[in-house]
């Protein structure tokens, strides 16, 4: 075996199923060969981001893999690598490196020196005999800790050798998971406990650490209300009497009310960062936090109270604190959390029921969404968003039932970055109904790549609302836009779907929304993707924001 091979065969027992890639690379037709799936897309973001999107929806228990050309292809692989790390998603990168011999011979592109900040761990495979050795750490990197993209270079004269025969010796990674420290534990019970308005802050670390069932039992014994980040969204159920919405960029009312008036946040998961689309915690809290990762703690917020450890494991060590000091029943019936989160929830409902149920033409977005999440199993539904307005539209009113039912990102906000992710979730979950909400603006980034669902036969849908502009960037231009018309867009983007094999339609009407849903249904259900062109107007009310 040479070393391609050795890499490849690795990669299998790792549960490697499929290799997203963009040629040329010698390790995609291995890879093939050891019975690994390629799956290619237009442009290397897109590869990136159909691993990144594998790995959010399983939760990194399998890891989705990419691999590029040398030279180029590491090149414009750099923006879908920064996306997953500022989202905190494990993804192995394979780039190739045309050989040891070029190494710093400008212009010859090189990954080490390049890739140091938008990974956790990086390394040249610089000899064949340590192709066991570093794929082992790169594994070990993607499984322990806080999760984010780790990157092996393959340089070709390398890979080329030969290794000898099979790897027999190697065994797939298993990570490493530790609990916080019981005196911890104990003094974060004993405040949320005593604190009068508490709030429960999820975050992504509740993904990653599949620590949905220990969120409910936790929530459910302290009788305390939920509220989520976006990456957090879903992590919760959002038909739970004690669910009070997701807090971003807008946000559902609820969350933000209970927020606000909260004496103890406690967040779960949460790195509490204070980002464009973060909520950001009012002043005079008590404030607990449990994350994985040392670097978050007392980052942005003095914190009052500090849990280091897998959100799985504290959340039972905080469990069992609370059974401990009240009973196996905690608070039961004893709190009204339940009757006041609920009560919020439908005076915000009803007071944004004339925008979900518009009769406007052009249609409201609101209008698409409310009708779309009515026509759609929403316990067999993945939806993520794209950027900009359809996110800020989708975010507050889409109700999650299912873990990773939706795929809130955005730490870094990429247009056209939610395609991929949502054919890499389709991928890992086919039985599952995807959907990709995104506007017109977002399809300039990504609409070819709806090609590469039809070719790789990925049957997902595309809801786009077309507005004919980029929503709300007459703010940051607005000299530019009255006088060059700068925000606007143009586009027959049912057409282009059309002309790329999807199922396509343009949809003018509300009336006409939920027919056209069930058409695209019928599509996807028969093994094609499909897109719905939505013309709408312009949003300028949203959730949370003064709307």
């Amino acid at each position: 075996m040479n070393g391609w091979e050795t890499l490849a065969d690795i990669l299998r027992r790792e549960g490697v199923d499929y290799l997203f890639c963009f040629p040329s690379n010698p390790l995609i037709d291995v890879a093939a060969r050891a019975g690994i799936r390629p799956i290619l897309a237009r442009t290397e973001r897109t590869v990136v981001g159909m691993a990144d999107g594998y790995s959010r929806y399983t939760n990194g228990e399998r890891i989705g893999v990419c691999c590029v050309q040398a030279g180029p292809g590491t090149e414009n692989m750099y923006a879908g690598v920064a996306q997953a790390y500022g989202d905190s998603v494990p993804i192995l990168v394979l780039p190739g490196q045309t050989g040891r011999n070029r190494l710093a011979m400008h212009p010859n592109f090189e990954a080490l020196p390049n890739y140091g900040g938008v990974t956790k761990w990086l390394a040249q495979i610089n000899l064949v005999d340590r192709i066991p050795e570093l794929t082992r750490r790169a594994f070990m990197h993607l499984r322990s800790g806080r999760p984010s993209p780790v990157l092996l270079e393959m340089a070709h004269d390398v890979m080329d050798e030969e290794f000898g025969g099979p790897p027999s010796d190697y065994q797939p990674v298993r990570g490493a998971r530790s609990a916080a420290d019981p005196d911890d534990v104990a003094a974060a019970v004993e405040a949320l406990l005593a604190a009068d308005k508490p709030v429960l802050h999820v975050g992504q670390g509740v993904h990653w650490a599949q620590a949905w069932d220990e969120l409910r039992e936790f929530a459910e014994l302290v009788q305390v209300p939920v509220v989520t980040t976006l990456a957090g969204k879903s992590a919760f159920p959002e038909d739970h009497p004690l669910a009070a919405g997701t807090l971003a960029n807008t946000s559902a009312e609820p969350a933000i009310q209970l927020l606000d008036e909260a004496d103890l946040v406690f967040g779960i998961g949460a790195s509490f960062s204070k980002m464009p689309l973060s909520t950001p915690i009012p002043g005079g809290k008590v404030l607990v936090q449990q994350t994985i990762d040392p670097a978050d703690l007392n980052k942005e917020y003095a914190v009052d109270h500090t849990l280091l450890g897998d959100a799985q494991l504290v959340l039972r060590q905080l469990s069992a604190a609370v059974k401990e000091q009240l009973g196996p029943d905690g608070r039961g019936a004893q709190s009204d959390a339940a009757a006041t989160v609920g009560q919020l929830n439908a005076d915000w409902l009803a007071k944004w029921q004339p925008h979900l149920t518009s009769d406007d033409v052009p249609m409201s977005s609101y209008r698409v969404i409310w009708d779309l999440m009515h026509s759609v199993d929403l316990t067999q539904t993945i939806v993520t968003h794209d950027s900009g307005n359809p996110r800020d539209a989708i975010a507050p009113f889409w109700q999650s039932e299912i873990p990773r039912g939706y795929l809130g990102w955005g730490k870094s906000t990429q247009l056209g970055y939610g395609l991929p992710l949502v054919l890499g979730a389709k991928l890992a979950a086919p039985e599952k109904l995807a959907i990709h909400f995104l506007g017109d603006g977002a399809f300039g980034m990504c609409g070819l790549d709806y090609e590469t669902a039809v070719r790789e036969r990925i049957p997902i849908l595309a809801v786009l609302i077309n507005n004919s502009a980029l929503g709300g960037y007459e703010k940051s231009m607005p000299y530019a836009t009255e006088k060059y018309r700068t925000k606007y867009l143009s586009g027959d983007y049912a057409t282009v779907a059309k002309g790329l094999g999807a199922y396509s339609e343009r949809v003018e009407q509300p009336a006409d929304i939920k027919p056209a849903i069930q058409r695209a249904l019928s599509a996807i259900a028969d093994g094609q993707p499909a897109l719905l062109e939505c013309i709408t107007h312009e949003e300028y009310s949203f959730s949370g924001r003064g709307g």
